[in-house]
């Protein structure tokens, strides 16, 4: 127990963990809502398309304009799939909407966002529009003694506020409704964040049988994919072989037959070419370990992921740091994919993105190895061009992971790898 009374160390630092992981988590929130409002706007501009349409029928134009319903509903429901999967489990699309009318409103996913763009052109919106409004005035609010002296005198009265203020006293009364605004959103903004996905996640969720389906469907590209790169990399160790290895021990073969031709005219040109097949037979060992390594690096099996990676840091060109928390080990093939992904990340940074530094995070969360590299160069990269991206995204996918690149144009470039690696 604590002497005279003070309050003790350990419980000082539990209360403040406690207010650390509320602050986090209140600004997770408003970073949910501000993303939801930019949705729930789309989702009201569709609102009143819709309305627009069902009164333009009473004229007949209506019915010209209604088969851009489905494809404007299907395109913001794809938006607010795409937002919540950003922030949790992916939430899969269920591909072009359809182009007829009377098929759209017998499809089931159609109906489903029907209701979900009304439910979040109205909840959801008023839910952004709250939480906003209690975060953008909570600092002035906290702030206003110290600048309300030079407002007109007519515009002493903030927003919220059912007083003019003419002292301080009045001033310090404000005070009190920013703290309570900005407690009220502590307390009350991540559970409106929750209530603003909840209808996406209940309503733009695949059914059960078409999420079978869809499982299926991925499933057979994830086969393809795995097959795919299995024959890149068959390919990629004949060609090492064959323009490599294979053409240096043919020069040894040639070298050792030149070497017993001259052993009887002249030892001495015997011997410098037996050392020159003795050259070549070490560029070809040299060659074959490249190959061996490629296949597997043996580092992963003498360090382990943390040290391999570092390793690769170290024989960037960019300085580069690395950050690895992976309690115990994973897969092998796992290891070797983040391996090969890094390696072939920290390439392409030196050579293409004129970077000043690089980074390498990687972590475990559950069933997941989570790989992040991000470096601060000129961005502009492009998974759809270039054989090094596409080899990344077929080693991941072929592992039935996630690949998700960001690179605007000026930086930075972050590149996100999930690969799925046991419980």
């Amino acid at each position: 127990m604590a002497a005279n009374g003070a309050e003790p160390a350990g419980t000082r630092r539990g209360r403040r963990a406690v207010v650390v992981a509320r602050a986090r988590a209140a600004l997770d929130a408003l970073e949910h809502l501000i993303g939801g409002l930019g949705t729930a706007l789309l989702a009201f501009a569709t609102v009143m398309w819709i309305v627009l349409v069902a009164l333009l029928c009473v004229t007949g134009v209506g019915f010209l304009l209604a088969r851009t319903v489905p494809r404007l509903l299907r395109s913001v429901a794809e938006r607010e799939r795409g937002r919540l999967s950003r922030w949790g489990p992916e939430i899969i699309g269920p591909g072009p909407a359809p182009s007829d009318v009377r098929a759209a409103l017998a499809d089931t996913a159609v109906r489903r966002e029907l209701a979900w763009v009304f439910v979040h052109a109205t909840l959801g919106l008023f839910l952004s529009m709250v939480g906003a409004t209690l975060t953008l005035n909570t600092i002035p609010y906290i702030a206003f003694p110290l600048w309300w002296r030079f407002l007109p005198p007519d515009e002493t009265r903030p927003s919220f506020v059912f007083w003019d203020v003419t002292d301080d006293s009045g001033a310090l009364l404000v005070v009190l409704v920013g703290v309570a605004m900005g407690v009220a959103f502590l307390v009350a903004g991540p559970g409106m964040a929750r209530l603003q996905a909840w209808p996406g996640r209940r309503l733009l969720a695949p059914p059960a049988d078409m999420d079978l389906s869809l499982r299926i469907a991925e499933l057979s590209a994830t086969r393809a994919a795995a097959l795919d790169a299995h024959a890149m990399e068959l390919r990629r160790i004949e060609r090492s072989l064959h323009d490599g290895a294979q053409n240096r021990l043919v020069g040894v073969t040639m070298m050792i037959g030149v070497a017993r031709r001259a052993l009887a005219r002249d030892p001495a040109d015997a011997d410098a070419a037996l050392e020159r097949a003795q050259q070549a037979a070490e560029q070809a060992l040299a060659e074959l370990r490249t190959v061996v390594r490629g296949i597997l690096p043996h580092v992963l099996v003498d360090r382990g992921l943390a040290g391999a990676l570092a390793g690769l840091a170290a024989d960037c060109g960019v300085p580069c740091t690395v950050d690895v928390d992976v309690p115990g080990r994973c897969a092998a093939s796992v290891e070797a994919t983040a391996y090969f992904v890094t390696a072939e990340a920290l390439t392409n940074i030196t050579r293409h993105s004129r970077a000043r530094r690089a980074t390498v995070v990687v972590r475990r969360e559950g069933a997941r190895l989570l790989l992040r590299i991000e470096d601060d160069g000129v961005g502009g990269a492009d998974a759809q061009r270039g054989s090094g991206l596409a080899g990344i995204r077929g080693r991941v996918e072929a592992h039935d992971g996630r690949l998700t690149l960001t690179s605007p144009r000026g930086g930075p470039t972050i590149l996100q790898v999930e690969l799925p690696c046991g419980s």
